[in-house]
């Protein structure tokens, strides 16, 4: 069972953190070549409070991927379009080809979350939206999809520290809006909320991994060890050999030998 009031230990990075991440990022670029190559799709999503630290670990983990073999999706509220679909078509139809990774800052989880909290979904609507979200992620997994499910959370401390810090800086106050507080004065009824989600949803084939995001750079490292494991099990890693034509001609153009 998760218990997010386990994961509010803030401990600082012990390691080297500028080497160890371009060592990660450097592995997460060698498993999207491997993605590309083999033709194997991936999903990996992201949930957890406003200020966690989402976008600074989506920001690390694709700085060195490729961008034409990955799309990163900010979820936001669903427009008029969209709502005459049920929750997961707009989910669906970002879905990635097989050879691409597909990034959710924010998923479909927002039915048992913020629509469950905020009253937008009915309570039948919402709890039926488990089951629906189980069979959701257990096609993926079926079609041969790696799906990854990360939370990243803060204690109500740190939270506020980082929304103090965004008003203070100028150039970053348009990323505090009027739902975080809403949120913020709603954190019990969440946390209930984000409980309920992962005792129904942590599934064997589709787990949850927590990261304690009170101290940014441990969160970083915690989150991208995970998804590169997560990502490599699912994948031939070994290196894609060389088109023998283009041996041939590298060759004779360039005097290259192996």
């Amino acid at each position: 069972m998760i218990d997010l009031s386990d994961y509010e230990d803030g401990h600082k990075y012990k390691g080297h953190y500028k080497h160890d991440l371009k060592k990660l990022q450097k592995q997460l670029e060698r498993i999207q070549v491997a993605h590309i190559i083999r033709g194997q799709a991936a999903v990996v999503m992201f949930e957890g409070w406003d200020a966690a630290g989402k976008g600074g670990i989506i920001e690390r983990l694709t700085a060195k991927m490729d961008q034409r073999h990955y799309e990163v999706y900010p979820i936001a509220a669903p427009s008029a379009a969209e709502k005459a679909h049920d929750f997961l078509w707009r989910f669906e139809t970002r879905l990635r080809q097989p050879g691409n990774i597909a990034i959710f800052d924010r998923s479909w989880y927002g039915r048992v979350l913020v629509e469950r909290v905020e009253g937008y979904a009915t309570e039948e609507e919402w709890t039926r939206g488990y089951e629906e979200i189980n069979a959701f992620e257990a096609g993926l997994i079926a079609a041969g999809t790696t799906l990854i499910k990360v939370f990243v959370h803060t204690s109500q401390h740190e939270q506020d520290k980082r929304l103090k810090a965004r008003l203070d800086e100028p150039w970053k106050r348009w990323k505090t809006g009027l739902d975080d507080f809403r949120n913020r004065a709603k954190r019990p009824a969440y946390l209930d909320a984000m409980h309920d989600m992962f005792a129904r949803t942590d599934t064997g084939g589709a787990p949850w991994f927590v990261v304690d995001g009170n101290n940014k750079k441990a969160a970083r490292i915690a989150a991208l060890e995970q998804i590169a494991d997560r990502l490599a099990a699912n994948v031939d890693m070994a290196p894609p050999l060389l088109d023998p034509e283009v041996a041939t001609v590298a060759r004779e153009a360039l005097g290259w030998t192996s």
